[in-house]
């Protein structure tokens, strides 16, 4: 399994042999990249500074997921517990079903009838969370998450959906948690890839509309979205997340393998062109 000792001083893979650069790797900004073997746990591909820190945005929410999911198990807080809007339940929230907006304001919808993708309804469940155990949202996540995983170089210094300040290194050691969990027992894994509250339309970020929005308790879920950031090789069963950062973390579990993806250029025509072949390739390794 991928651990923080699979990684040298410099940031490079300890385990992985050198690797080759991928034929769709040409971006014209600085970033670097993985691929997690979900059969060994270990590296087999990576390229870039693997040390060096950068924003993950939205990514961050997987944190925020994960450590609820956590929670959850260990019945400090539950799935079907009110939280929110009235009406809506922490799996609404972690589904982007609450009805809340995406930052502030008015609800937009009761909840279940709209994929409304909310940083607020992030916001709002991780402080219940937190509040619950008595610890700030900042000390949840670290205790919960980031320290267990090895994670010492992440940090969420603010919001639980957009703060988060990582490397390829330590999102690689998440992948291999999405990949064969250790937090979360199976069951809840099974349940946090799920469909939550299925055939709800709603706009994926940067994407546009989507007529069937699928997603799992904080996890977005590939289905058949098109157009989307992965490409079209990958199987409806995909899960993972982007960030506006220029990020994302995806896991395939037909293939047993999970892509990470940092950069310094934030989201934009470059991403949106490139992205799907160079994920393909990383798919394909």
């Amino acid at each position: 399994m991928v651990s923080s000792d699979s990684f040298d001083d410099d940031g490079g893979a300890g385990t992985p042999a050198p690797t080759s650069p991928l034929k769709t790797d040409a971006f014209s900004f600085e970033h670097a990249l993985a691929v997690v073997d979900g059969a060994s746990g270990e590296l087999s591909h990576s390229s870039g500074q693997l040390d060096r820190v950068f924003q993950l945005a939205s990514v961050t929410k997987l944190f925020a997921a994960w450590g609820t999911l956590i929670a959850v198990e260990n019945k400090v807080i539950g799935l079907a517990d009110p939280c929110g809007p009235a009406g809506s339940t922490v799996r609404h929230l972690l589904a982007h079903a609450s009805g809340l907006p995406f930052d502030q304001g008015a609800t937009l919808a009761k909840p279940g009838e709209r994929r409304i993708y909310s940083n607020l309804g992030i916001e709002t469940v991780s402080d219940a969370v937190a509040g619950c155990l008595g610890l700030s949202v900042e000390e949840w996540l670290r205790s919960s998450v980031l320290e267990p995983l090895g994670m010492g170089d992440t940090t969420v210094p603010d919001s639980p959906a957009t703060s988060g300040l990582s490397t390829v290194a330590d999102l690689s050691l998440f992948a291999a948690e999405l990949l064969r969990p250790s937090l979360i027992s199976p069951m809840m894994a099974s349940e946090a890839t799920s469909v939550q509250f299925p055939r709800l339309s709603g706009v994926l970020p940067g994407y546009g509309r989507q007529a069937d929005n699928r997603w799992g308790l904080g996890l977005e879920i590939r289905g058949h979205k098109q157009p989307h950031w992965t490409g079209k090789k990958f199987s409806a069963r995909t899960f993972g997340h982007f960030g506006q950062s220029g990020s994302f973390i995806w896991v395939d579990p037909t293939v047993r393998k999970a892509g990470v993806f940092l950069g310094i250029e934030p989201f934009g025509a470059e991403h949106k062109e490139k992205w799907p072949a160079l994920t393909e390739e990383m798919r394909g390794l």
